[in-house]
């Protein structure tokens, strides 16, 4: 085996030469040799200084009451934003009614119409089954109330993106300039955005439409830019040998040429978007969302369920459609399924008007099922049967009463117990070793903002969980990860379920947690589990599967076991892949630990959560304020740059 060891190190990434790292962690140590006693001498105590931190109450609370003020007379509310937050209403109010107006009936026919159209037969009934079990919940009006605003939010985040896209794709200074905003955009939790726009809008359809587009249009932006900058250089040159002048190559080669990017970039957009259209339910988007909240405040998990289960059906029929679109672009045009789908929207049509004719647009009564008192009576008998002594294993709620006890307190007592400088230290040199200086000062200056902001305590509690819940989401991941790389027969049995939890929006994995758990700290880390693990799953099985053959069939031939080679040829090869993996767990847990806020979480997520309810805009914009920061230092303490990802190569 050493001469096993030896071959893989040999075909195996560079990573980090121990002596660069040493050379770093060295450079570090005397610099904080340095700093270090001044700041001790200048600032003692654990926690952060008092006199570095910044009193925003004040200000943000003058500036919100400036513009609660002006929102009716100053000249940039009623000609500007007046006009936006109208042109929204009006927009989402005319698709809203035009859905109703067409009745159950069309829009069932409407939406198996379009998914039969792109995807085939199976998918149609499967969309007509999921628009039918909406209204079977009796969730018909507010799943229409949640797909008028999607419509909307989708439309503007699409145009938005696409022209940020277009820029960045045809401008290499744009490309610089914008890469820098997405890539700080992208790692942000969901509901950093709502404070910005309540500001500004009130609360109301407005802003969450507006907060849905800022949210949703990074996809599309990002998608757009790669496919025009991926466009095959051949026919590009060809195009302009005939004379073609800058638009006309836009229009007749780029943008044809990466219409598989763009859809991929609508189907990520849709997907972002009903995940924050829900979300936005906080701040008065209506629908299903708010249906799922209300029911989460009075802990009603019956009537949470069935707003629930509409929003999965709708998430896992819009990405199956966008996706099926996608990749069915290319195909032979056949005149015969045209003549079909134009058979099929006469029948559609005709089935809306019919139902409008008879006066059966809305949901019949009779044809509803109430689920919410069967689950809320599984669930007290959850609570009487399995929250605590089961014999053995003990019951849920103890399990997240020892987890709390046992990890999350220690953990959060243990950040909070550490000296402020010995934080920014750890988060130096961690972003140091993975990245550049620059890594390390943008971590440094974001960690440190924390601070300043003066909410110190509160973040590291949100840290405390998200570390926790890193841990288990990479523990899990990593071994489902290793054993779908490994067995063909499991990763096909996994893909499915994988799927279906990637096109959940992050606000029902509340749901579960809260039957099963009931509220606190735990429930939001094990729903920040959930969400993230699909995630790191398929990224380490990817990132296995696709390791050198080469490097594997000569492992095989000195004689290494299964084991060895897991070990010694694919986790090395594999480290990009897993680093990615890391990073895209930590991003993902840290945006449901903060929506962990309105099932008992606590911390910055209590904090953005009673600044909307409450109307305490200061204090929700500074915790706001510092989950951003958060978010950053995470991303470059978990995100190799790309420099070092070529060198790892």
């Amino acid at each position: 085996m050493a001469t096993i060891t030896a071959t893989t190190r040999k075909t195996s990434p560079p990573g980090i030469p121990a002596s660069r790292a040493v050379r770093k962690l060295l450079a570090l140590a005397l610099l904080a040799a340095v700093l270090v006693p001044l700041a001790v001498a200048r600032w003692g105590g654990a926690s952060w200084p008092a006199e570095l931190t910044v009193d925003f109450t004040g200000p943000l609370g003058r500036t919100s009451d400036w513009i609660i003020d002006n929102r009716d007379s100053h000249p940039l509310f009623l000609y500007f934003f007046g006009h936006v937050s109208n042109v929204v209403v009006i927009s989402v109010r005319a698709v809203y009614l035009a859905l109703l107006g067409i009745g159950w009936a069309g829009v069932t026919a409407v939406g198996a119409l379009i998914a039969w159209r792109v995807a085939g037969v199976r998918l149609a009934v499967g969309t007509a089954l999921a628009f039918l079990a909406c209204g079977a919940l009796g969730m018909w009006v507010p799943t229409m109330q949640t797909l008028a605003l999607m419509v909307v939010a989708v439309a503007l985040s699409v145009a938005v993106g696409t022209l940020l896209g277009l820029a960045a794709g045809l401008s290499d200074r744009m490309e610089r300039v914008l890469r820098p905003v997405l890539d700080t955009m992208q790692v942000l939790p969901a509901f950093a955005y709502l404070l910005p726009v309540v500001l500004v809008f009130g609360i109301g359809v407005p802003a969450a439409v507006l907060a849905t587009v800022v949210y949703a249009a990074p996809p599309m932006a990002r998608l757009t830019a790669l496919g025009l900058r991926g466009a095959d250089t051949e026919v590009l040159e060809a195009v302009e040998s005939l004379g073609s002048t800058a638009r006309q190559r836009l229009l007749t080669a780029r943008i044809p040429l990466a219409r598989r990017e763009l859809l991929l970039g609508v189907n990520q957009t849709i997907m972002m978007a009903l995940s924050m259209a829900v979300i936005a339910s906080v701040i008065g988007a209506g629908g299903l969302g708010d249906r799922v909240y209300q029911a989460l405040a009075s802990v009603d998990v019956g009537a949470a369920l069935a707003a629930g289960i509409p929003i999965v059906l709708l998430a896992v029929v819009l990405d199956r459609v966008t996706a099926a679109a996608g990749a069915g672009l290319g195909d032979e045009d056949d005149p015969e399924p045209r003549v079909y789908g134009l058979y099929a929207l006469l029948a559609a049509a005709a089935v809306a008007v019919a139902g409008r004719l008879l006066d059966r647009r809305e949901w019949p009564d009779a044809a509803t099922v109430n689920i919410a008192e069967p689950v809320n009576r599984a669930v007290d008998w959850m609570t009487g049967h399995l929250y605590s002594g089961v014999p053995v294993v003990g019951g849920t709620a103890d399990w997240a009463g020892r987890f709390t006890t046992w990890v999350l307190d220690p953990l959060r007592d243990g950040l909070q117990w550490l000296p402020w400088w010995a934080v920014l230290l750890t988060v130096a040199a961690l972003a140091w070793l993975i990245g550049t200086w620059r890594t390390a000062l943008t971590a440094v200056l974001a960690m440190a903002a924390i601070g300043v902001l003066g909410v110190w305590k509160p973040s590291l509690d949100t840290l405390s969980q998200v570390l926790a819940a890193v841990a288990v989401t990479l523990v899990l991941g990593f071994a489902t990860g290793i054993a779908a790389a490994r067995s063909d027969r499991f990763e096909r049995l996994l893909r499915p379920v994988l799927d279906v939890f990637q096109t959940m929006p992050q606000f029902v994995y509340l749901i579960p947690v809260v039957a099963l758990f009931g509220v606190g700290r735990a429930p939001a880390v094990a729903a920040a589990v959930v969400y993230a693990l699909p995630a790191v799953v398929r990224i380490t099985t990817q990132g296995l599967r696709q390791v050198d053959h080469a490097a594997l069939e000569s492992a095989r031939s000195l004689g290494a076991t299964g084991g060895q080679q897991l070990r010694q040829v694919q986790l090395p090869l594999a480290r990009p892949a897993l680093l990615l993996a890391v990073n895209q767990g930590v991003v993902l847990v840290l945006a449901v630990v903060i929506i962990g806020g309105l099932v008992g979480g606590g911390a910055l997520g209590y904090d953005v959560v009673f600044g909307l309810a409450q109307g305490d805009l200061a204090t929700g914009l500074v915790a706001g304020a510092a989950i951003v920061c958060l978010g950053l230092m995470l991303d470059r303490v978990t995100q190799p740059t790309e420099r070092r990802a070529k060198k790892g190569a």
